[in-house]
């Protein structure tokens, strides 16, 4: 099976045990709103982002609520996701970019998003790709653990791996290979423990099958080796 054709069954299985329609896991009404919580993603689960912004954008509506709040305030209003100096430093300077570039409105341009404060690529390419529909691939967390274990990317860099992707995945499956992977991480490709013997994939990834080979009796190594398991 040439690289190519494995792409076509991993995508063909992704698409069918996971949903082809984009899933955004943080929860956002407009464009800013996913920008914020993007940016209080870094080191954080989605989980507990959604739980502080359900009264943070009660409380913050516009870029102009961040670009003015005192610092120390909104420290306190995103303390439990980690980080909380920092991110609320980003915050309050990229309100006040946006108010004084874009009237207060999220660019959709890639370089235009990430000069703002806290915003990298990765949360460029979320907010380009759930809101504008432009095909940009996000590298999180899952994304980098389960590509490197299928054997797309030797790239650690997430940089290096978005780019990698970019070459071997069609376009059309830009978006949604990222809400698939996230689903396929948190269900069974799990950062520890993960569940090979259960996944849909083990006849596809190098690591599934190597970490199961390893588990297999010599004999059935041997066989395994040989091309007569599997």
């Amino acid at each position: 099976m040439t690289e190519k054709q494995r792409i076509e069954r991993i995508l063909e299985t992704l698409d069918t045990y996971y949903e082809k329609d984009v899933i955004c896991y943080l929860n956002h009404e407009n464009t800013l709103q996913l920008l914020i919580a993007t940016i209080l993603s870094a080191q954080c689960t989605d989980d507990r982002v959604n739980m502080v912004t359900e009264s943070l954008f009660k409380k913050y509506r516009t870029a102009e609520d961040f670009a003015t709040v005192e610092l120390s305030e909104l420290e306190v209003d995103i303390k439990s996701t980690g980080f909380y100096k920092n991110k609320a430093k980003n915050i309050k300077a990229c309100a006040i970019k946006l108010c004084e570039l874009y009237g207060g409105e999220v660019p959709k341009d890639l370089e235009a998003l990430t000069e703002l404060a806290g915003v990298g690529r990765k949360t460029a390419n979320v907010v380009r790709g759930n809101i504008f529909n432009i095909p940009s691939v996000v590298v999180d967390t899952h994304v980098k653990r389960i590509s490197i274990r299928w054997g797309l990317t030797m790239a650690t860099d997430p940089v290096a791996i978005e780019m990698e992707l970019m070459k071997k995945l069609p376009k059309e499956h830009w978006i949604r290979y990222n809400t698939q992977v996230i689903a396929h991480g948190r269900a069974i490709c799990t950062a520890r423990a993960p569940k090979c013997l259960d996944c849909m994939f083990l006849a596809l990834c190098p690591y599934g099958l190597t970490k199961r080979l390893q588990d297999l009796p010599k004999q059935a190594q041997e066989a395994l080796e040989k091309g007569h398991m599997y």
